[in-house]
């Protein structure tokens, strides 16, 4: 049975140009390097044209790993999610308890997590630790470090 994967729209518009991207650009590049190592001769030591199939393979690979995650993804509707709990793509401003150091993140799908821009996945330890949580509540979160304290300082979309 297939697992459901969950995109922004953003995050699924990014995957579906990725995806067509590999099927007009990247295959018929493929498939010219193969024609080309094909005219060369003998094909049993043709190094270019087992390197050519090789990528070929990789390529189709590719192509139908997200193929299959297009295939089971599914849109979040924002306009479902309680804005006064911490929820995926919430914006949380969170104050650390031990050393007062205000951090935001924004809880992001797996998928889409960027921690350099602030974007967590929501299956990360500080996430599932403040899922649910409103403003002012405090969280006690076991990450690999120890245990972390944090406050909900404020929540926005």
């Amino acid at each position: 049975m297939s697992e459901v994967k969950y995109f922004t729209k953003q995050g699924l518009n990014r995957l579906k140009d990725e995806l067509e991207k590999l099927k007009s650009v990247e295959r018929p590049a493929i498939s010219q390097q193969i024609a080309e190592a094909r005219e060369k001769g003998d094909l049993s030591e043709n190094a270019e044209y087992d390197a050519a199939k090789n990528a070929q393979a990789m390529l189709e690979l590719q192509i139908s790993k997200l193929e299959e995650t297009l295939s089971q993804a599914r849109v979040i509707d924002e306009s479902q999610l309680d804005e006064n709990k911490v929820s995926i793509l919430s914006k949380v401003k969170l104050k650390n308890l031990k050393n007062n150091a205000v951090v935001t993140y924004t809880l992001v799908p797996e998928n889409e997590a960027d921690i350099k821009a602030g974007r967590i996945s929501v299956n990360s330890p500080i996430a599932k630790g403040l899922l649910g949580k409103a403003i002012g509540e405090k969280a006690e979160i076991e990450v690999p470090a120890g245990i972390m304290s944090f406050e909900v300082v404020d929540i926005s979309r």
